[in-house]
């Protein structure tokens, strides 16, 4: 493995699409969504210590969740568990640990990837990432991986790329769409011009604090000007008092949409971006009737195409159910049609609104 090759696993969110099943105490990302024995976080580890050396491998959390990231991934060094004071999104996240990598090796490359990311076939994107680190390592680019889409996803960006190669299967990437509704989302997937954004980027550090430099001036002088005690004992504090300024913006929106060296890897390997629950149903080992269960004990009657995620203690019986979402949890219990899961960031606004911050 090469000592200078990098990773960051961004596991600051709160999931609130997985509601009531995803907290802000103890989040997606921590969970066993899809009932593999395995938390996404866990997942995403292993899959990338196959790429990079362990203390190489970076978590980049919410100070809440240091000590759930130290359980889940005992062989990850402590000192590599990094704490955000604030969420500010993945852009002033991305320069945090840009800044950090770079002060201890100035000729680092960096993978930069979500948690919740569902990959299953390792071979292929091992493949398609080790092609990024060598591309990134011999050029000033900034890189992503784009999936070719399946079908109309609403919930997902869209990367349209020129036709040229400028190295093999790589090319540079020509428009961002973020999120697009319905009938333009169906367009991209008629044109056959767009991928989706997987939003999983691989970068020189150097090239990436440039671009912060260029694009987000603001965010670059905060880390530069106090980047000598990033590393060091002080760094927790200084890093409250940056965090405390910056603005809050996602890395696609403050640079890879605005710098020109940009590009993109299409990718053939199965992808998810985990963030509903009919993307976890769609991941899930289902029954005759199409039913995708997590639990132990749920018995299900003339049910069909529903997703069920039940306590492993906790007796659960369905019956009449057609293309719905059920969750049990100890305080809680949804159930809302499939179509719906869009709304279900609403539900929680609503029950926040009614019932406080209890149940969330």
């Amino acid at each position: 493995m090469n000592k200078n090759n990098y990773v960051a696993i961004m596991a600051g969110g709160i999931g609130s699409r997985f509601w009531p099943k995803s907290r802000t105490s103890y989040p997606k990302q921590f969970l066993d969504i899809l009932g593999t024995g395995k938390t996404l976080i866990q997942a995403t580890f292993e899959r990338y210590s196959k790429i990079v050396p362990t203390e190489n491998i970076y978590v980049v959390t919410s100070e809440d969740y240091t000590d759930i990231v130290a359980s889940q991934l005992p062989s990850l060094p402590k000192e590599n568990i990094v704490a955000e004071p604030f969420r500010k999104n993945t852009a002033p996240c991305i320069a945090y640990i840009a800044f950090k990598i770079h002060e201890k090796n100035p000729d680092a490359v960096m993978i930069a990837a979500p948690a919740d990311n569902h990959i299953p076939d390792f071979e292929k994107f091992s493949v398609v990432i080790n092609k990024a680190l060598d591309f990134v390592s011999h050029i000033n680019a900034l890189t992503t991986i784009g999936i070719k889409p399946t079908h109309p996803n609403t919930g997902y960006g869209y990367i349209q790329h020129e036709d040229i190669e400028v190295a093999p299967g790589i090319y540079k990437v020509k428009t961002f769409t973020e999120k697009p509704n319905l009938e333009l989302a169906k367009a991209f997937i008629k044109s056959g011009d767009f991928l989706w954004n997987s939003g999983i980027f691989t970068w020189k550090c150097k090239t990436i604090i440039k671009s912060f430099e260029e694009h987000l001036p603001e965010i670059y002088e905060l880390f530069y000007s106090e980047k000598e005690k990033l590393n060091t004992p002080a760094e927790e504090k200084i890093i409250e008092e940056i965090y405390s300024q910056c603005p809050s913006i996602s890395i696609d929106f403050g640079i890879m949409e605005k710098a020109s060296n940009v590009y993109i890897i299409p990718a053939d390997f199965t992808w998810t971006d985990l963030g509903t629950w009919n993307s976890a149903y769609a991941n899930m080992e289902k029954d005759y009737f199409g039913n995708a269960v997590a639990g132990s004990d749920v018995i299900v009657f003339d049910t069909h195409n529903s997703v069920i995620h039940a306590p492993e203690k906790k007796l659960v019986l369905v019956q009449g159910m057609e293309d719905y979402i059920i969750v049990d949890t100890e305080d809680v219990l949804l159930i809302c049609k499939k179509d719906k899961e869009q709304e279900i960031k609403d539900y929680v606004a609503e029950v926040k609104r009614t019932k406080g911050d209890k149940y969330l």
